[in-house]
């Protein structure tokens, strides 16, 4: 690894712009790097016939119902904006609720 002359004769705010460059062209160097490979990735590939999606599977990334919206199953009968979907840490208004005595059961949407 090289050692870069004159680091300790520098300033801390030239230190602090030399570091932002040095982040920058990392970025620009991992992109360029990326292009290449995916482009040797494609042509190894395409000499077996096949495409990147045939070799790695397709889409990455969880599951197809990932973001997708769950119906609500109960609802605040004193604000009918209050809802929950049963996922999750229960809504204050349904702990507080729950904690005056009342049952989970006469929140269900019906």
């Amino acid at each position: 690894m090289a050692k870069v002359n004159g680091l300790d004769k520098m300033s801390y705010a030239e230190l602090s712009e030399l570091r932002d460059q040095v982040d920058a062209a990392m970025i620009v160097a991992q992109a360029n790097e990326r292009k290449e490979l995916r482009a040797e990735m494609e042509a190894l590939a395409a000499k077996a016939g096949l495409t990147i999606a045939d070799v790695l599977g397709g889409k990455r990334g969880g599951s197809k119902a990932k973001g997708t919206k769950v119906a609500v199953k109960y609802r605040n009968t004193k604000d009918m904006t209050e809802t929950w979907t049963g996922r999750g840490r229960q809504p204050r208004w349904l702990v507080a609720a729950l904690k005056r005595g009342q049952k989970i059961e006469s929140f269900l949407v019906k």
